[in-house]
């Protein structure tokens, strides 16, 4: 354990203060734009964030941060992340940077997944950040127990699940309780999104998928509930165009919930510091 800790301080990491992780038990229920609006939330709180993309197969957050285009380059380190924003406050890892087209498929097996993973976590020179939000794939599969493992010695702040309001997301995330449970992963907290649909023109909000199904589990799980985001076109058409929703759209029906998610994580990053 003392060798891991001493491992852990001279790594690319060590000047990383608070890792978060951010999971779900399925596909399509918002992770990735839950990690990207999350990140773009913090830095406007002042905060200097790094975003590490292993969803291998489905790398998304450069298109949702306009960077797509962008290279990644090596320094003495390591690889250095791309930064999305001029005064540097949101830098990004992705292997959509790697691939040579941006159609091309990630055909591997396991171990060369995980072995990536274990390169992304080790090997980006990240330098001074306060948080670092590591957006995995769906599921409780070999690449999340290798992303746990190779970040245990840095003590992540915890996990963020994210599901949507209906009965067979949220039995998903209940496995996904459970991996954290037998992996030690500390819960900061449920986020359920997609709940429900805010007309843009007379704000009644209609319960597409349900309602509740999120705030219920967390109850029953005895973690906290940390809001719902609302489906919000406004929020769908700036991930598609790249732009800072958190900024743009203050008025909008999700920016409260976002704020709030924001404002746990924050609290929970300042009582493990106190």
């Amino acid at each position: 354990m003392e060798a891991e800790e001493a491992a852990a301080e001279r790594s690319n990491l060590a000047r990383v203060r608070h890792v978060v992780l951010v999971l779900s038990g399925k596909g399509g229920v918002g992770k990735s734009t839950i990690s990207t609006e999350l990140a773009l939330a913090l830095r406007h709180a002042g905060k200097k964030v790094g975003i590490l993309d292993v969803d291998l197969c489905g790398p998304s957050i450069p298109r949702m941060l306009n960077v797509q285009d962008r290279d990644v380059h090596q320094c003495d380190s390591g690889w250095v992340p791309v930064f999305v924003d001029q005064d540097k406050s949101i830098s990004l890892m992705s292997i959509g940077f790697l691939l040579e087209k941006p159609d091309d498929a990630v055909v591997w097996r396991g171990p060369k997944k995980n072995a990536l993973i274990k390169q992304f976590i080790s090997d980006v020179a990240w330098g001074d950040l306060d948080f670092l939000i590591v957006d995995t794939p769906p599921g409780t599969s070999d690449e999340h127990i290798a992303a746990v493992e190779a970040l245990r010695p840095h003590r992540p702040l915890g996990a963020v699940l994210v599901t949507t309001p209906q009965a067979v997301s949220v039995g998903d995330v209940r496995r996904e309780l459970t991996f954290c449970k037998k992996t030690g992963l500390k819960v900061i907290g449920i986020v359920e999104n997609m709940s429900g649909f805010v007309c843009p023109h007379c704000s009644e909000c209609t319960n597409v998928f349900s309602k509740g199904g999120g705030q219920e589990l967390a109850q029953h799980a005895g973690v906290p509930f940390l809001g719902c985001v609302p489906l919000d076109p406004q929020l769908s058409r700036s991930l598609e165009e790249g732009r800072d929703f958190i900024q743009e759209f203050p008025k909008s029906s999700a920016f409260p919930a976002l704020a709030g998610i924001t404002q746990h994580i924050l609290s929970a990053a300042s009582s493990r510091s106190s």
